[in-house]
C-alpha cells in the first residue's frame, strides 16, 4: 500500500455487478498522514456501513479509500494529493472486478471524485456537501453523471458554488443538484435523508 494510502473497507457481495468507491474529505493544505483517528475517514466508513444493506442487496459492492495525506495540496507542477490516490484505487478495484463504478465523495472527496471521473470504469459521481469551486474543470465529467447534494447552512463548503459548478457541468454531463434543506456540512443531521439520496443516486448512475 504505497505512501500510506489504503483501501480500508471492502463490503462486497459474492459476485458484484458494480462497485461504489467512497472518498472522504480533507483540508485545503496538509501533508500530515491520515491516522486512525481521522474524522473525515471515519465518516466515510460510517457512510459505507449505512449504505451497505441497501446496495449489497442489489449486488453493488462498496470500497472505502483512505488517502496518504490529509490535504488537497494543489500546486503549479503537481496534481492535488488525493487525485493519484483515487486513480490508484480505481485501478486496484477494477483489476479485481471488471464492473462499472460510481464514486461517492464527501467534501474534498467529491472534488477528488470529479477529478478522476474520466477513468474508464467510472459512470458518475455522487457529490455530498462537495467542495466544488465554481470554476473547477468540468472536462473529466464529459459523458458522465453528476449528482450533487448540499445543505443550505453549510459554512465549510459553498452550496452556491456547487450550484454554479453543476450548471456549468451540464454542458458536458448529466447533472442534478439536490437542496438538502437547512443543514450543515458534516451530514450529522437528517442522516436517513443523506443515505437515501446517496443510495438512489448510486442506483441511478449504475443503471445506465
Amino acid at each position: 500500500m504505497p505512501d500510506g494510502r489504503a483501501l480500508t473497507d471492502r463490503l462486497l457481495p459474492a459476485d458484484p455487478r458494480a462497485l461504489v468507491l467512497v472518498l472522504h474529505g480533507g483540508a485545503d493544505r496538509s501533508t500530515a498522514p491520515l491516522g486512525p483517528r481521522s474524522g473525515a475517514w471515519r465518516r466515510s466508513q460510517a457512510l459505507a456501513r449505512h449504505l451497505a444493506p441497501t446496495l449489497l442487496a442489489d449486488d453493488i459492492g462498496i470500497v472505502v479509500l483512505r488517502y496518504g495525506v490529509k490535504g488537497w495540496n494543489a500546486g503549479v507542477d503537481a496534481l492535488p494529493s488525493p487525485v493519484p490516490d483515487a486513480r490508484w484505487a480505481l485501478d486496484e478495484i477494477t483489476a479485481e472486478h471488471d464492473v462499472p463504478v460510481a464514486i461517492v465523495g464527501h467534501s474534498m472527496g467529491a472534488r477528488t471524485g470529479v477529478a478522476v471521473a474520466d477513468h474508464p470504469s467510472v459512470r458518475g459521481v455522487v457529490a455530498l456537501a462537495p467542495w466544488l469551486p465554481a470554476d473547477d474543470p468540468i472536462t473529466p465529467l464529459t459523458g458522465k453523471v453528476l449528482r450533487a447534494a448540499h445543505g443550505r447552512l453549510d459554512r465549510i463548503t459553498s452550496p452556491r458554488a456547487t450550484r454554479k459548478y453543476v450548471e456549468r457541468a451540464a454542458a458536458v454531463a448529466d447533472t442534478e443538484f439536490t437542496d438538502m434543506g437547512p443543514i450543515g456540512h458534516y451530514m450529522l443531521r437528517r442522516v436517513p435523508l443523506w443515505n437515501a439520496v446517496t443510495a438512489a443516486s448510486v442506483r441511478e448512475i449504475l443503471a445506465r
